[in-house]
């Protein structure tokens, strides 16, 4: 009852799921994510083993021959993967995972682990999906083209998931995702077995 309860966190690319993720974290005690395994570039600023654990192709490969990976998918041109060892040790110590992953990865984390909560972000519109995108600066114009393409596909799936959260207003969008922790946290099964010793002396 002390074990930790895995969070499948899913959005289309500039929906903003990685800055609520980190913000989430930060405002929320024994919350931490997942470090995928990836064979993308390391992008300015991400650090091996902090954002992504960087690997060649090769080296993913022979960890997805060894089942090593509770899933993996192809995203664009790159491989994501997480370690499965690595969630199952967290969650076993009490810890709330969050995995940000695709909608693929999402289907084969529900079947290995049905037990998991999934959360689905939306942008407020496909317009303010292309400007989020452009913001970046990052990727050129054939990418984003490709990326927004790619949204509609990922948003399709919404039906698959267990909630749905607008980011819009950044704050508000943070504290649905926080609201939905908490409220997990507080279910009965787990609470009674929290506060055993006072659900006996009320009960006395």
């Amino acid at each position: 009852m002390n074990k930790g309860t895995l969070y499948i966190i899913s959005a289309p690319s500039g929906a903003g799921k990685t800055s609520l993720v980190k913000k989430l974290v930060t405002k929320t005690e024994k919350l931490i994510v997942s470090v995928s395994h990836t064979t993308r570039q390391t992008r300015t600023g991400e650090i091996h083993g902090k954002d992504y654990f960087f690997v060649d192709v090769e080296t993913f490969r022979t960890m997805q021959g060894e089942n090593a990976f509770l899933e993996c998918a192809q995203v664009f041109d790159n491989f994501y993967g997480t370690a499965q060892q690595t969630v199952e040790d967290n969650l076993a110590q009490g810890f709330d995972v969050i995995l940000e992953i695709d909608w693929q990865g999402a289907e084969q984390v529900r079947r290995l682990m049905p037990d998991s909560i999934s959360i689905f972000i939306l942008p407020p519109s496909i317009e303010t999906l292309r400007q989020r995108l452009d913001a970046r600066g990052k990727d050129n114009v054939e990418v984003i083209e490709r990326r927004m393409k790619d949204a509609v596909t990922e948003m399709s799936h919404y039906p698959e998931f267990d909630y749905l959260i607008v980011n819009d207003e950044f704050s508000e969008a943070l504290d649905a995702l926080k609201s939905i922790v908490i409220a997990n946290r507080l279910k009965q099964p787990r609470q009674s077995h929290k506060l055993q010793r006072l659900l006996t002396n009320l009960l006395a």
